[in-house]
């Protein structure tokens, strides 16, 4: 298995020489890019391909950075390419990484380019929590994040939520608190606003100013073992080696300054350090593989030249660099004070313009509030000018109405005092009626009362009338039988001639029957007469009163006279019950006339 792989792998090496050339993706941080390259080329040639690319002078902070198995390899400049543990498979994949870091971001990193690309290597270390950060300063790095992608804080621009996309704090710190998004968001963008006025590469290097004092900034962890066998941790950086226990990466149980070490090397698998105190002891330890030996090798030796490389004076490249990049430095100040300068009287010129239309339009309002008050003036005038005449025309409609109402008054008064003097009369009238009803009912109470002699009268005549034709027949009867019997004797005429007048008042005759019944008859349609002409003038006393009466007021007799009158009830309509033909009547009627006659 293994000679075939061998096997494998020098038929690819010799088809890639063949083809004299080979392709590679270099991943940076921001982008990939793609080269096809010679076969003959060394490290240094595809790396300042790159570099010549990207822009980037300061190369010797970075490095291209390989997989290998289960661990990581960095491009060595001077063997060539296709020469070294790469990956075989095309393109062949290197990442373009800082693998040495500054001591002081603000004083070594010159270019722009440079500074950049630290900023988002050490950015996602954070986020992927390869360098530990506490969650203050998790939020302080967000906010100085988001600066360098957004620029000034603008409220109108940056409203809740712009952040909600955007990965800014490692899990581990959002996982420690019982906080919402928004409340992350909140705190971000209160910090994110105290930042006005910085530029991006101002905003980069403050991040990196506060990464820097990270404890695990810059350190490249490595497993390894002591002579005792325990497990341990070395770390390299900017500054020396540290020694750490493995739960524990922050703090160093002991450190070994670069300027303290006089040689470190490796043999196999161990490694030693030596002291520069010649008296001290010397640290050996071992770490896992061969390779992992070459890779400390290679950073210790990086990291010790940088380390030396500060503390003596920069080459003519490195001045150049620095001095261009004042020069650039103070060009970009000076181009940010005028846009500053610009941009504030920019901001003047706007809070002028929009003072000046706030203004204008303020004016325009006043301009028309006037006019609207000068047409409600000119509306109110015109309206006071109606008004008035309407007044006017009231006035007079009402002194005419005055005049009328004093002219009706003087007509309701002649009205009242001549209703009174109608109701006067009226009530004359009525007392008169009144009167000669009284007069009627005694009269027919007087002639109720003759009635009934009248009827007694009659009474007694018939009993006279047969007393005497009782006796008119006794004498009649006697009369015959004296005639017939010799033994009468006829009275002297004077007696039977004094007899007969003593009796004539009780012998009628038919003709004086009828003179009596007509006379009877005349008088009592005299009677009618009168009593309709009396019902007629009480009927329209009882109209013309009828819409002054008090309905409240009448008594139970009112209304019980009204009822008989509804009826056609009155006093009077009983006679009609007595007849002509009747008995009483007819006895009263020649009672009447013999009593008128022979009175």
């Amino acid at each position: 298995m293994a000679s075939a792989l061998a096997a494998k792998m020098g038929f690819n090496s010799l088809m890639r020489k063949q083809a004299k050339t080979f392709n590679v993706r270099i991943s940076t941080m921001e982008s990939d890019l793609e080269f096809s390259c010679e076969v003959k080329w060394k490290g240094k040639d595809l790396f300042d391909l790159v570099c010549r690319t990207l822009g980037l002078r300061e190369t010797w902070f970075f490095g291209l950075r390989y997989n290998i198995k289960d661990t990581v390899a960095w491009l060595k400049m001077d063997k060539k390419v296709l020469d070294q543990e790469v990956p075989k498979e095309e393109p062949i994949i290197f990442h373009f990484l800082a693998k040495f870091y500054p001591e002081n971001a603000e004083e070594e990193l010159v270019q722009d380019i440079t500074q950049h690309l630290f900023f988002l290597q050490v950015k996602k270390k954070i986020l992927e929590e390869e360098i530990h950060c506490p969650p203050e300063a998790s939020v302080l790095l967000a906010s100085y994040a988001v600066h360098a992608e957004y620029g000034d804080y603008d409220p109108a621009v940056h409203k809740p939520g712009f952040l909600a996309e955007e990965e800014l704090l490692p899990k581990r710190v959002i996982n420690l608190y019982q906080m919402t998004p928004e409340m992350w968001e909140e705190r971000i963008t209160a910090c994110y606003a105290e930042h006005r006025g910085r530029t991006r590469d101002e905003a980069e290097m403050e991040y990196l100013k506060i990464a820097q004092d990270l404890d695990m900034y810059g350190v490249n962890y490595f497993l390894i073992r002591n002579k005792k066998g325990t497990d341990l941790l070395l770390g390299v950086d900017a500054l020396g080696l540290h020694i750490y226990e493995p739960d524990n990466k922050l703090t160093p149980k002991c450190s070994f300054p670069w300027n303290e070490i006089r040689n470190i090397s490796y043999s196999d698998k161990e490694f030693t350090i030596k002291p520069l105190d010649k008296k001290a002891n010397v640290f050996k330890f071992n770490s896992s593989r061969l390779r992992v030996n070459k890779l400390i090798l290679q950073l210790c030796i990086g990291n010790h030249d940088l380390f030396m490389r500060r503390r003596r004076v920069d080459s003519l490249e490195v001045q150049q660099m620095k001095a261009q990049a004042r020069e650039e430095r103070a060009r970009k100040q000076v181009e940010r004070q005028r846009l500053q300068r610009e941009k504030q009287l920019r901001e003047e010129a706007e809070r002028a313009r929009d003072e000046l239309e706030r203004r204008l339009i303020q004016l325009q309002d006043e301009a028309d509030m006037a006019n609207e008050a000068l047409l409600r003036s000119e509306q109110t005038a015109d309206l006071l000018a109606e008004k008035a005449q309407i007044a006017e025309e009231e006035a007079k409609l009402l002194a005419q109405k005055a005049a009328e109402a004093e002219t009706e008054m003087q007509r309701i008064k002649v009205t009242a005092i001549r209703g009174q003097e109608e109701r006067r009369l009226m009530e004359q009238k009525m007392l008169e009626a009144k009167m000669v009803a009284l007069k009627m009912a005694e009269e027919s109470e007087r002639r109720a009362k003759e009635a009934e002699q009248l009827k007694q009268d009659l009474l007694e005549a018939r009993d006279s009338e047969r007393r005497a034709k009782n006796k008119l027949l006794e004498i009649t009867s006697k009369a015959v039988y004296m005639v017939t019997d010799p033994s009468y004797t006829i009275l002297p005429f004077d007696l039977y001639v004094s007899f007969s007048r003593e009796n004539l008042s009780f012998d009628f005759k038919d003709t004086d029957m009828k003179r009596l019944s007509m006379e009877i008859e005349k008088e009592k349609v005299e009677y009618m007469e009168k009593s309709k002409h009396l019902q007629e003038q009480l009927n329209e006393l009882k109209t013309e009163i009828e819409s002054l009466k008090l309905k409240e007021r009448e008594t139970p007799l009112d209304i019980i006279h009204n009822q008989n009158t509804e009826q056609g009830t009155s006093k009077h309509s009983n006679f009609k019950k007595v007849t002509p033909s009747s008995p009483l009547f007819l006895a009263a009627g020649n009672y009447y006339m013999c009593k008128n006659k022979y009175s």
